[in-house]
């Protein structure tokens, strides 16, 4: 397997931890707002990811976090928290929204068939974690304190600006006038933040003494700042510690792969690599895997624009969670790319096209019957005339081997799916297994490969028809023969209706199709 790793800047052979078990971190979603189309992009592809290590014999340990306390409106660590500001204009609690919106960010990350998470981690449930970490750091030397908080001194980890590219001279030249003067560099970055008296914040935590006691108060005005009863300064977590925390918790201290969006790399993923690794002295990710943006439009997605969509909007226009995954793996994970509503029809088009090739399998029949649907493996067979289900699987997975190259991968299995029966006009004959297709029940294990490796869901959504619908089907066929075309449209008729299926004829019989 090979990655375009963002640590290397190139596509980097892949060489797990662990010969038999990966570690997988994925950064998620602030729960503050419904996530949008764009957002759950990242997910299918890194559950793409995940789908190709298990199908490659690799045990998958992936965690994902949920944002619910920290991130603010500004990556620079200025303004307000993203969750107290949703609930303030719903009228809410935080704790409410929180919920909220991680119930509907769930529901759709499994209707999209991602493959779960051994965890999903609030980062509200890792706070003693959170403080023990910069406790680590400040007896390190790596923190210092503002009067807004505890901030992480960049200057002290050399290679801080080599993730991400970053010119930090730059960026110190190009600071604003409003710039945070009690911050040492442009750079540096929160670890906690501290609650002032009067403000505002639901969510809130004692800062333990023992932190307090290696950290430098002198020249802030205690009086200003929350407290509890017993007098503990109050306050919350940065965004980026929760990462660092969570991983180090559940994954261990180096982690193979590492994987979020492109708007991570020169502030939150940066952020995460210089306090890891200062904290803990071990590299915290062999491999960075960066999804790229989808446009609307041609323009970025946002509510300024007014182009935001969400999966409701999709079903509204008659489209479900697997035609975006179709759309979504016919692009490629690094690549930006446009959605347009003509796209995602054609995405619908080619996974009706799939799930027809699929509900073949419910009408192979033997040469040996003289009529009736065969279930699969029921038709007898010679295995010297078989071809093996590898022969079609290998170079699909070979393919997508070589830096998840979905779009090759899906544009490889579109052109071998009529050659599982071989003989595209002829799909009903299982004979056509012994001129270089699949039989029956092989065909079955081709079809479950895809869905392991797309989670298209092509199998359980093309379930068989009733006997009812054959009989039917049978009436049809004889009304054809005896050219009764007026009973054999009605009975077509009452086939779609009832049944939700198209019929067509071939010269080898009718077969039933998906609308």
């Amino acid at each position: 397997m090979r990655f375009f790793n963002t640590l290397t800047r190139q596509i980097d052979d892949f060489k797990p931890i662990d010969q038999n078990e990966v570690k997988i971190y994925t950064c998620g979603p602030t729960v503050y707002d419904f996530a949008h189309i764009g957002n759950f992009t990242a997910y299918v592809y890194w559950d793409l990811l995940v789908r190709t290590l298990q199908l490659n014999g690799y045990r998958v340990k992936r965690v994902m976090n949920l944002t619910d306390v920290g991130h603010l409106t500004s990556d620079s660590d200025e303004g307000q928290d993203k969750m107290e500001k949703s609930a303030k204009k719903q009228q809410k609690t935080v704790w409410q929204i929180a919920e909220f919106f991680t119930d509907d960010f769930l529901r759709h990350f499994r209707g999209l068939n991602c493959t779960e998470p051994v965890a999903i981690a609030k980062a509200t449930d890792y706070i003693f974690e959170d403080l023990q970490m910069i406790k680590t750091l400040t007896e390190k030397g790596y923190a210092y304190t503002t009067t807004d908080g505890i901030y992480y001194d960049t200057s002290k980890f050399p290679r801080y600006a080599d993730f991400g590219h970053l010119d930090l001279k730059g960026l110190e030249a190009g600071a604003r006038v409003d710039f945070n003067a009690q911050k040492r560099h442009l750079s540096d970055f929160a670890l906690w933040k501290f609650i002032a008296k009067h403000e505002d914040h639901a969510m809130q935590w004692p800062l333990p003494d023992d932190i307090k006691d290696l950290l430098d108060f002198t020249a802030i005005n205690q009086k200003d700042l929350a407290t509890d009863e017993t007098g503990a300064i109050l306050g919350y977590p940065g965004w980026h510690i929760e990462c660092s925390c969570i991983i180090h918790s559940l994954l261990g201290e180096t982690i193979d792969i590492h994987t979020g969006g492109i708007d991570h790399i020169p502030v939150h993923h940066t952020n995460e690599i210089a306090q890891s690794e200062a904290a803990f002295g071990k590299i915290l990710a062999n491999y960075w895997l960066h999804n790229n943006f989808i446009t609307i439009d041609g323009a970025k997605i946002s509510k300024s624009k007014g182009n935001i969509l969400t999966f409701y909007d999709l079903e509204q226009k008659g489209y479900n969670y697997m035609d975006y995954r179709m759309w979504v793996l016919q692009g490629h994970f690094s690549s930006e790319r446009n959605f347009s509503w003509e796209n995602l029809a054609a995405a619908h088009q080619l996974l009706t096209k799939w799930r027809n090739f699929a509900a073949l399998r419910w009408q192979v029949k033997s040469p040996n019957l003289i009529e009736g649907p065969v279930r699969l493996g029921q038709a007898a067979r010679s295995a010297e005339h078989e071809m093996m289900v590898g022969d079609f699987t290998n170079p699909i997975l070979e393919g997508v081997n070589n830096n998840l190259t979905s779009a090759q991968t899906i544009a490889k299995i579109d052109e071998l799916m009529p050659k599982i029966y071989q003989n595209p006009n002829n799909p009903r004959s299982d004979e056509a297994a012994c001129n270089g297709g699949l039989s029956a029940s092989k065909a079955l294990d081709f079809w479950q490969f895809i869905d392991d490796l797309l989670g298209l869901n092509l199998l359980n959504s093309t379930p068989n028809l009733q006997d009812e619908a054959y009989n039917l089907i049978k009436d049809r066929e004889a009304a054809r023969t005896s050219k009764n075309w007026q009973l054999s449209d009605q009975l077509r008729d009452q086939i779609t209706e009832t049944y939700g299926v198209v019929l067509r004829d071939t010269d080898d019989g009718t077969i039933w199709e998906y609308k």
